[in-house]
């Protein structure tokens, strides 16, 4: 099986905490001190089994094609991308209304990376990608989401639409982000109950076909000169808001 080359400090840190993946070796600069949070690397490192080699890091430079690794590199197997079920039965054992989301079409690593740190941190049960035409969960990406992704369940889907028709099936609503007419105001709608929040390609939006799958569309209020927002920021504001909305203090 191929391995991946996981860099940057948080990335690495989150993957070896997490130990959903197989590890080969964690090389770590010889420039770097074993201090901190390269000291707390080590460690997990050692305590996985895992070899640690101490390398030049103008080798890890040219391993990483000058990526900002931070002086660390872990040699890994895949993102482990689990079934749709997974996330379904995530929520069911935690007694809690669905939470997914799910990314149309989106490129940028980066913007996939915040929407996923995103997601970790307000409890998502699950992400949802398709398997053409959009980034996967690549090194880049892990770095992105500063390791968060490897804390998340990611269901790497063949047809989107499809996926959308079994999730209503399983009662859940799928509710679009789109910053048009046609979309509700997000302070305006009840998004505490099963729901999936789906985020459009950057610059494009939300495909036709999904969009039109989607049971209603909420927008994000907007008083400024600009008209939207990027990918991740729009969607990070919508799932946090979703999560809020779960957590409101129960008043008399």
């Amino acid at each position: 099986m191929a391995t991946e080359l996981l860099y940057g400090r948080n990335a690495v840190r989150e993957s070896l905490r997490a130990r959903r993946r197989v590890f080969h070796r964690l090389y770590v600069s010889q420039s770097v001190q074993e201090s901190g949070i390269i000291a707390e690397i080590i460690n997990l490192a050692q305590q996985a089994g895992v070899p640690v080699e101490r390398i030049e890091r103008q080798t890890l430079d040219r391993r990483l094609r000058d990526a900002n690794h931070q002086g660390v590199m872990l040699e890994a197997e895949p993102y482990p991308y689990v079934e749709l079920d997974t996330c379904l039965n995530a929520a069911a054992e935690r007694r809690e209304a669905a939470l997914l989301l799910l990314l149309d079409h989106l490129q940028d690593p980066q913007n996939i990376g915040t929407l996923l740190r995103t997601a970790e941190a307000v409890g998502c049960h699950g992400v949802v990608i398709p398997g053409r035409r959009a980034a996967e969960i690549t090194p880049a990406v892990v770095n992105a989401s500063s390791g968060a992704v490897e804390h998340l369940r990611v269901a790497m889907v063949t047809n989107l639409n499809q996926t959308i028709e079994e999730l209503q099936h399983a009662g859940i609503w799928v509710v679009g982000l789109e910053q048009d007419e046609q979309a509700q105001d997000i302070d305006a709608v009840d998004l505490d109950l099963p729901l999936a929040l789906v985020i459009g390609a950057e610059g494009t939006g939300i495909a036709r076909l999904v969009r039109e799958r989607c049971d209603f569309l909420v927008r994000l209020p907007i008083v400024g000169q600009v008209g939207s927002l990027n990918a991740a920021i729009a969607g990070s504001i919508a799932i946090y808001h979703a999560w809020r909305q779960r957590h409101r203090p129960v008043t008399d």
